[in-house]
């Protein structure tokens, strides 16, 4: 087994169980959760109980842990022990050594693994030449990957006995796959731009192949193998759920509220009547210094039976962000949660009419767990942080009754906005006729993406959204974090009447972040002056505010958004630089009335 050092945040993201890595001599897949090595007497449980009930419902399974990834350990003699086992793959090879044939095309020798002889190719003239492994696998849309069967490829099943060497040779300088061949000594052909080609089915039908499970782990499958090259950004995409640590308060106030179920509070229905069953001396003493919206909202899941678990992700960050009291002189933060309201005074001006509240999150922990993965397309959480139950997810482990989990802890700043201001704006004519724009092309995107079960997120989104882009990349120039460093969430709900942006930063350190966005946060009026400047003309004017999703340009997800003015590092964003449209924050120049920050 080879050895390669890793993060553990790499090993749920980029690097996790099914993903391929690339190492000097060699390449592998990442295994399953049943060959991660945890030391006996220390296995890291990380406890958050609202993400794990999410992931319990999500994988149908009656218990499940969070763990953080394993690390590796000294094995006394200068040496360690991986923590995380790796199988090799893929099994075929091809050689360094180019040969040029009397074409002029460039051609390199193909190899098993079983073929080579002491890692490497030998030729005719019993010379050595050192092997890199190839590039091209198969896969499927249910995350399974194999190694292509090149004889099979090739000749064609009825002939694909052939002994005969195998070559890669390229024709042209192109690179494309129209260029490339997979060519027989015995004269068979075919060129790789035809594996690529789904209806041809060049590669035949899958055969339920999971290498990161073990060597020969199969699972019945028959669908359609695809083309896939093992460094492409579509070779693996982790199924995360993150949730931010919310003081479990609730839970306490719906006992409180069950218990005053049949004194009274069973008939209340809105704040009037609340406040005359408050009368009533055990409700009153009980209810005491507890909100009415607080009070309500308790009595609403205690009648629908619901819990914090099975409310969307983002509701509960809403309703924690949202109800916090205002910032006090002398107030020390604490826990793993401490937001304060700033003063309306400190920030408030005319052109911010429309912000509700703007939040500083001194303290935060966000809990980030992966539950499996997809290859070909992406199936992220959705804009309210849910993964969809019915996703065909690659499994990361066999029967394993945990998942691997990192948590980093670290400071924000939410802005919420006036639900009634949004609202309107929605109403408005120009805006109507540039959503419909937006959902032209969201619609001519899943023509193409046929097993996506994205949704269109909303004109409130796309607005919400390019302003949080906006301001990562203006607070960035201040705070002191890189703008990579900074990320989002973004809460866009019409029919709860829940608008806002959260911008926070993380790390793995217990100490947490340093407070440099805190500290930009009291400023947030000028940062948003900026922001909002910057968005009046990008650098790729008009060519940017003038594109369209339906140019059909391969952006269809985006309106007047490019990497001049509202895209950032993926890592930042919660949707993969998809949603964007500046023309929805201020008036572009080649189109106003859409804004919903007027000049």
């Amino acid at each position: 087994m080879a050895r390669q050092v890793l993060r553990q945040g790499q090993l749920i993201t980029t690097y996790g169980p099914g993903s391929m890595v690339d190492l000097p001599d060699d390449a592998v897949i990442v295994a399953g959760l049943e060959n991660w090595a945890y030391e006996s007497s220390d296995i890291p449980v990380i406890e958050e109980p609202r993400l794990v009930e999410k992931i319990r419902r999500l994988l149908d399974t009656p218990s499940v842990l969070l763990r953080s990834p394993p690390v590796s350990r000294d094995d006394g003699t200068g040496g360690f022990r991986p923590a995380v086992t790796v199988w090799r793959f893929p099994n075929w090879f091809v050689s360094q050594q180019v040969e040029t044939n009397a074409s002029g095309s460039r051609r390199r020798r193909v190899s098993h693994r079983n073929g080579l002889t002491n890692g490497k190719i030998v030729d005719a003239n019993r010379k050595a030449h050192p092997v890199v492994p190839i590039r091209f696998v198969r896969a499927c849309k249910r995350g399974h990957v194999g190694d292509i069967d090149w004889k099979a490829f090739v000749h064609g099943q009825e002939h694909a006995e052939c002994m005969r060497d195998l070559w890669m040779e390229e024709r042209g300088t192109s690179g494309d796959l129209d260029a490339i061949f997979v060519v027989c000594e015995c004269g068979a052909e075919r060129a790789m731009s035809q594996a690529a080609r789904l209806e041809l089915q060049a590669l035949g039908r899958c055969n339920g192949s999971r290498p990161w499970l073990g060597p020969g782990t199969r699972e019945r499958c028959g669908e359609p193998n695809r083309l896939l090259i093992r460094s492409a950004s579509n070779a693996y995409f982790p199924q995360l759920l993150s949730v931010i640590s919310i003081p479990d308060q609730s839970n306490a106030l719906d006992e409180v509220v069950r218990s005053l179920w049949e004194q009274g509070l069973k008939i209340v229905q809105d704040a009037s009547w609340l406040a005359q069953v408050r009368q009533l001396p055990a409700i009153g003493s009980a209810l005491q210094g507890i909100e009415d919206n607080k009070v309500l909202e308790s009595i609403r899941r205690v009648r629908e039976g619901t819990t914090e678990a099975s409310r969307p992700v983002k509701e509960v960050e809403f309703e924690a962000l949202a109800n916090v009291p205002e910032e006090r002189i002398g107030e020390d933060p604490g826990g793993v949660f401490f937001a304060r309201a700033l003063p309306r005074s400190s920030w408030q001006s005319t052109e911010l009419d429309s912000i509700e509240k703007v939040t500083l999150v001194h303290r935060l922990r966000e809990v980030i767990a992966q539950v499996g993965f997809t290859r070909l397309e992406a199936q992220g959480a959705d804009i309210h942080g849910e993964l969809d139950v019915d996703v065909q997810r690659a499994a990361i482990s066999i029967d394993a009754n945990w998942v691997p989990a990192v948590e980093t802890r670290g400071e924000g700043v939410f802005i919420q906005f006036k639900s009634q201001a949004i609202q309107d704006w929605m109403q408005r004519q120009a805006v109507r006729d540039r959503a419909a724009m937006l959902v032209n092309g969201f619609r001519l995107w899943t023509e193409g993406h046929s097993g996506s079960s994205r949704q269109f997120p909303g004109v409130a989104y796309f607005m919400l959204h390019s302003l949080s882009h906006l301001l990562l990349n203006a607070i960035a120039l201040e705070c002191g974090y890189p703008s990579s460093s900074l990320r989002e969430r973004i809460y866009a709900m019409p029919d709860k009447g829940m608008f806002g942006l959260l911008i926070y930063t993380g790390t793995s350190d217990s100490e947490g972040t340093l407070g440099g966005l805190v500290m930009t946060g009291r400023e947030i009026g000028a940062h948003l002056k900026r922001a909002l400047d910057s968005a009046a003309l990008c650098s790729n004017d008009p060519v940017c505010s003038e594109h369209a999703p339906v140019n059909r340009d391969g952006q269809l997800l985006l309106g007047a958004a490019c990497h001049g003015c509202l895209l950032v590092a993926e890592t930042s964003c919660e949707q993969r630089n998809d949603f964007l449209d500046r023309g929805l924050v201020v008036p572009i120049v080649t189109d106003a009335g859409a804004e919903f920050f007027a000049p």
